[in-house]
């Protein structure tokens, strides 16, 4: 369909809480996913959020095989999930370097629960329900803040894990976020 523009920290929509879908398999919703899926493969992204495109609904999708932006990261299998419902399977945190297309230039070490549950539905209205952990579980925690109005600056702990990808990575040639 669709590379849509990423709306940059900063925009009022991407602090919003995003709305319920409240409609499954629309062509209005199949639209919204493919312009998602061809911006976060056009920007080498691992997920995205509806709100990050300019839309406020209650919709993520993430997901991929090998990811320059994340070398080190295993496999996260592409979903789309719509109205998610988050529930940590553990009180065990880790601190990791997370970037956002919408932060661009920059990465912070961000908390994240190690472990999680997620439920929501595809684009059909079937419900998904799965246990996670790892690199799948921060991207999850990830795209689901952006439907909170919530990105990962305002996570950091310590800010003197926050800077901009160049200075944090000599040498590492990373893609702009």
């Amino acid at each position: 369909m669709a590379i849509k523009p990423v709306l940059k920290m900063g925009e009022p929509l991407l602090l919003q809480v995003a709305r319920a879908v409240e409609q499954f398999d629309t062509p209005e919703l199949h639209a919204l996913i493919q312009d998602m899926q061809d911006t976060m493969i056009a920007l080498d992204g691992a997920g995205l959020a509806a709100p990050q495109i300019g839309v406020s609904l209650r919709v993520v999708i993430f997901g991929f095989k090998k990811n320059q932006r994340y070398p080190d990261a295993d496999e996260v299998p592409f979903t789309v999930l719509i109205n998610p419902q988050l529930t940590p399977l553990s009180d065990e945190m880790v601190e990791d370097w997370e970037g956002c297309l919408s932060v661009p230039g920059l990465r912070g070490k961000v908390p994240r629960h190690t472990r999680l549950r997620y439920r929501g539905h595809d684009p059909w209205g079937n419900t998904i329900d799965r246990e996670v952990s790892g690199f799948h579980a921060r991207v999850v925690q990830h795209e689901c803040d952006h439907l909170q109005g919530i990105l990962y600056p305002m996570r950091i702990k310590d800010f003197r894990t926050f800077g901009f990808t160049e200075i944090l990575f000599p040498g590492r040639s990373l893609p702009d976020e």
